[in-house]
């Protein structure tokens, strides 16, 4: 889950951010395209030369929305901590509702009210209900379990040859996970579809895809329908174990009038699908990372039982390559200067946060894969109050998924060793994410 408060176990004090010495406006020449198969499949170079001439920049996305990206790490942080900035969609202004690519009605209204979409006090208000879930004293009680699935999982897997670690494992892991944190039953986990997914890449009206996108909306609606009366009912049953039970205790805060309808679903649909796609895309660009480095994937499966040595791999894992790239939208009530940029009212400010995680100033040799980095005061989970609520549960199945998979499957290596398979990898389109749908591997044997 992405709804990116201060986590000191990754970030320090917060810097002051510089201002931008090349006064970029809103009239300079030429938006920077953020969109395909090149830059979805290494954006770094592009984030190296946009860092390099300041900190604010206009960008296009595929919709033709034209944004603001923030880029360097100091700006970065800066800006996820700037109470000018409000994240409510009702802050864009014509332009951007105009273009941006936002879920149709009347699935915006009643799904996109949740924690990413909102500010103080409804947020401080909604975030409280879901923090107890995911606090780190619970998700250390849950290790034993995280890795029996995982397990689970890595027995299903091929015994020898290989397999496609996204289709065999990254796809379901997280789920399984996250459906006994919030408390989803079995039987309605296991009718959950994956393709659910791709409801947070909306299409536009004309797109042909559209058909198909407003599709899943309506079949993500009528699950979510279903989830609500059945913890409905399981709340008013004797035994309920509220302090076991997320969802259970949202559909009690509604019913007791402390959560609109929407907000409901929204959160509802914010956990299953924001709760586990990001660690699912995690999962695969971590697995490209180490497959690109064999040398430090041989290091690092020799090394998984030294005390904090696995923690501080995936730490640096998460900066090296973030699986949730671009924050959501933000936007100043009015016009405002933004490090010497004048930004209008309404426009969508973006942060990078994988531009923010390579840039030299903060992170030494910051393009390098350092898996004793230390400190590592990343960014991948955001800042502020909007800081991801779910990072620790987050951060237990990374390390649980990487010393599964390494311990087990040895020898794990690209499938296409002949040629360079890594690098013909189709990376998903999505404007916000990083991650791939396919990562076929090859090992010697499962153990």
């Amino acid at each position: 889950m992405t709804d990116t408060v201060h986590d000191p176990a990754t970030t320090g004090p917060a810097p002051e951010a510089p201002r931008c010495p090349y006064g970029h406006d809103r009239d300079a020449p030429g938006p920077v395209p953020l969109y395909g198969p090149a830059y979805k499949s290494d954006p770094y170079p592009l984030y190296r030369r946009l860092r390099e001439t300041g900190p604010v920049h206009r960008v296009e996305f595929p919709s033709g929305i034209h944004a603001w990206l923030v880029t360097g790490y100091r700006a970065a942080h800066a800006t996820l901590n700037d109470p000018r900035l409000g994240k409510n969609h009702r802050l864009g202004n014509e332009n951007w509702r105009r273009l941006a690519s936002i879920m149709p009605e009347p699935q915006h209204s009643q799904l996109q009210v949740h924690l990413l979409h909102q500010d103080p006090p409804e947020h401080t208000a909604m975030r409280r209900l879901v923090l107890d879930a995911f606090a780190p004293r619970r998700v250390e009680a849950l290790r034993p379990r995280l890795r029996e699935l995982a397990d689970a999982l890595v027995d299903g897997l091929p015994a020898t040859g290989g397999a496609d670690l996204v289709a065999g494992f990254a796809a379901h892991y997280p789920f399984r996970v996250l459906a006994e944190v919030i408390g989803l039953p079995e039987d309605l986990a296991s009718r959950f579809d994956r393709d659910w997914g791709k409801v947070v890449q909306p299409v536009g009206p004309q797109d042909p895809g559209r058909p198909a996108y407003e599709a899943r909306l309506r079949g993500l609606q009528t699950y979510i329908a279903d989830v609500v009366r059945r913890k409905r009912a399981d709340s008013r049953a004797p035994g309920w174990a509220e302090d076991e039970d997320l969802l259970g205790r949202l559909v009690a805060a509604h019913d007791e009038g402390g959560l609109s309808r929407e907000e409901l679903d929204s959160m509802v649909f914010q956990l299953l699908v924001a709760g586990q796609e990001p660690v699912t895309n995690q999962i695969t660009t971590m697995l490209i990372t180490l497959l690109r480095h064999p040398e430090q994937l041989a290091a690092l499966r020799g090394s998984l039982d030294e005390p904090g040595r696995l923690a501080r791999a995936v730490e640096e894992l998460l900066r090296h390559d973030a699986a949730f790239e671009l924050t959501t939208w933000r936007f100043f009530a009015e016009d405002s200067d933004l490090f010497g940029t004048r930004v209008p009212a309404g426009d969508s400010v973006i942060v990078s946060l994988c531009a923010a995680n390579r840039d030299g100033l903060q992170f030494p040799e910051a393009d390098s894969l350092d898996l004793d980095r230390t400190p590592n005061a990343h960014l991948a989970f955001g800042h502020g109050i909007h800081y991801c609520p779910g990072a620790a549960l987050a951060r237990a199945e990374l390390q649980v998924a990487v010393a599964t998979l390494l311990s087990r499957l040895p020898g794990l290596r690209p499938a296409d060793t002949a040629g360079d398979g890594l690098d013909e990898l189709a990376w998903i389109p999505a404007v916000l994410a990083r991650g791939v749908n396919r990562l076929p591997v090859a090992y010697d044997r499962r153990v």
